[in-house]
């Protein structure tokens, strides 16, 4: 099977991503700033799902990013999402993990195991992120609504 560039796999993800989210959701925004990366968002940029190559542990880290400049938000939403880490777990998996992150940031995120950048690991891809989108947005929008 034919292998994708990094940046065509990401880039192209989308495409496989929305279609499967529910229609009832705000639409969803998507913006790749570099090649490395593919964040998703419903409204707020600095609150995103992000796709990005993890360099370090190798694999790919599919993610809920806060990244707000109200550092004090991104650690509210951080606390929040660490109360729910049980439920989480039980729904994702046990390699979901939430933390601080530099600059103030904060994460709720995974990292996959990399494989060859076909369109079956990129089907494999887009279907993990929206089985966290569907557990984590839920909870994003309450624990938003309360801040």
């Amino acid at each position: 099977m034919a292998q994708l560039s990094q940046t065509k796999f990401l880039k192209t993800l989308p495409e496989l991503v929305i279609p499967k989210l529910p229609p009832e959701w705000p639409q969803v925004q998507t913006r790749q700033p570099w090649g490395f990366l593919v964040q998703f968002h419903f409204g707020e940029p600095n609150l995103h799902y992000e796709v990005v190559k993890a360099y370090r542990t190798g694999g790919y880290e599919l993610g809920l990013h806060f990244e707000d400049k109200n550092h004090q938000l991104n650690r509210i939403l951080l606390d929040g999402f660490r109360r729910h880490l049980f439920e989480i777990k039980d729904v994702l998996g046990d390699g979901v993990e939430a933390e601080m992150w530099d600059r103030g940031w904060t994460k709720v995120y995974e990292v996959i195991p990399e494989e060859p950048l076909t369109l079956t690991y990129q089907e494999k891809v887009a279907t993990r992120l929206v089985a966290m989108m569907g557990c984590l947005q839920p909870i994003l929008v309450g624990l938003r609504a309360a801040a």
